[in-house]
C-alpha cells in the first residue's frame, strides 16, 4: 500500500488528492490528511511543516518519494496518469518539473496560516 501524506486544508491540495481518490483503484492507497492526524508522520521522520510543504507518499517497499518523486508515485498507479508519470520522469523534464513544482509548494505554504503555524511549532 502506498501511503500518501497530504494537506488536508489547503482547497488545492485537497482538490487534486479528491480526484485522485475518486480514480485510483481499490486498496493502492491509503490517504493521509495530516491536519487532521499528523502523529504518523512522527514514525517517518517527518516534521508537520516538512509534510506541509511538499507533498510526502510512502511506497509499498518503506521509501519515502517527496515532490514531484511522490506525484511519480501516484500516477504510476493511475490508468490515465501513467504516460505523465513516464514523460515526468525523463531526466530534464523531471528537474523543471522539480523546480517548478518547489517554487510552487514554498510560495503556498508561505502564504497558509496553518502551515506557517507549523512552522513555529517545528522551532
Amino acid at each position: 500500500m502506498i501511503i500518501v501524506y497530504y494537506d488536508g486544508k489547503c482547497g488545492l491540495c485537497s482538490k487534486e488528492i479528491n480526484h485522485y481518490k475518486k480514480i485510483a483503484p481499490a486498496g493502492i492507497f491509503d490517504w493521509q490528511d495530516i491536519t487532521e492526524n499528523p502523529t504518523n508522520l512522527k514514525e517517518k521522520d517527518i516534521s508537520i511543516s516538512e509534510a506541509l510543504k511538499m507533498l510526502h507518499a510512502c511506497a509499498s517497499d518503506g521509501s519515502m518519494h517527496v515532490g514531484v518523486d511522490a506525484f511519480i508515485l501516484i500516477w504510476k498507479q493511475l490508468d490515465r496518469w501513467r504516460i505523465l508519470s513516464m514523460i515526468i520522469s525523463l531526466p530534464i523534464l523531471k528537474q523543471i518539473a522539480g523546480w517548478i513544482y518547489r517554487s510552487f509548494a514554498i510560495w503556498r505554504f508561505n502564504r497558509l496560516e496553518h502551515c506557517q503555524l507549523a512552522a513555529k511549532s517545528d522551532r
